[in-house]
């Protein structure tokens, strides 16, 4: 059951006749690639280009735009001194009127872009899960929430966040793409350890982590060379979550330190599948 998020769905419904900003080239050092875009309406902006001055001058560009009812001029502006911007390369904007059909292009790739963003299954909707899950919709990540337990997965209540009520979470982690990150923190060890020894027989998982003390990561070691007989994926988990640096408890503190972790092993993880295949020489 989907936890209701703002998207831009939700943006286009309220701001119907918006200006699409694009970055078309990038030279040097800049805020964001030619993969950045924003809408701007009167009232209102969707998503970024950078922030800014650039982003300002975008946002006037566009509103005037809006105002006059005339086509927005490109734009081509360097990030120096003179717009108060020291990134030192030069970026070039289109603006185009969204009309309905451009509306639908949008929601498409929108939705293209979300599906192609790295799952993280976060296991146990209580206060650190809670709190993680939170930290980790800030990202370019597709964020899930599992529970056994349909009422506190209610009670989480949280927004951009998707939740899955299940009573076999381990079949959650079969079913997941490659790539995704596994993040256990239920209410019961047994629960844990059962879905943690599901998470590390994936080889293509990016993260498998298990919050926790050097006691439980000790005694699962034992269980999983009891139950698997495969001590050497033990290797492959992450415990305690959020590393051993500070030393304190409090959910949200556990939950940002991880977060950091998490999504630089996801995000490490997407990229280098997206490089290219080297191609083999051939010597003859």
């Amino acid at each position: 059951m989907p936890a209701a998020r703002e998207d831009i769905r939700d943006f286009l419904r309220r701001e119907p006749a918006p200006i699409l900003v694009e970055v078309t080239g990038v030279a040097g050092s800049a805020p964001r690639d030619t993969d950045a875009w924003m809408l701007v309406s009167e009232r209102a902006i969707f998503a970024t280009i950078g922030g800014g001055q650039l982003e300002y001058m975008a946002i006037d560009q566009a509103r005037r735009a809006l105002r006059s009812g005339l086509a927005a001029a490109p734009m081509n502006v360097p990030l120096g001194p003179e717009i108060g911007q020291c990134c030192g390369g030069r970026v070039g904007l289109a603006f185009s009127a969204v009309d309905p059909e451009l509306a639908k292009e949008l929601v498409a790739r929108s939705d293209r872009e979300m599906a192609a963003r790295p799952h993280v299954y976060v296991f146990g909707a209580g206060h650190v899960g809670d709190a993680l899950a939170l930290a980790l919709s800030l990202g370019p990540l597709r964020v899930v929430l599992v529970d056994t337990r349909e009422e506190e997965l209610i009670a989480s209540n949280l927004p951009r966040i998707e939740t899955c009520l299940t009573a076999m979470p381990e079949a959650v982690v079969r079913d997941a793409p490659p790539g995704s990150s596994f993040v256990i923190l239920t209410h019961d060890h047994a629960l844990d350890f059962l879905i943690a020894a599901e998470a590390l027989k994936r080889s293509d998982a990016a993260y498998v982590g298990m919050i926790g003390s050097k006691t439980k990561r000790a005694t699962f070691r034992n269980w999983l060379s009891r139950e698997t007989g495969h001590t050497e994926l033990f290797d492959r988990l992450t415990c305690p979550i959020g590393g051993a640096a500070v030393k304190d408890k409090r959910p949200t503190v556990i939950a940002t330190l991880a977060a950091a972790e998490i999504m630089t092993a996801a995000l490490t993880w997407t990229a280098a599948a997206r490089q290219p295949a080297p191609t083999k020489s051939v010597i003859g």
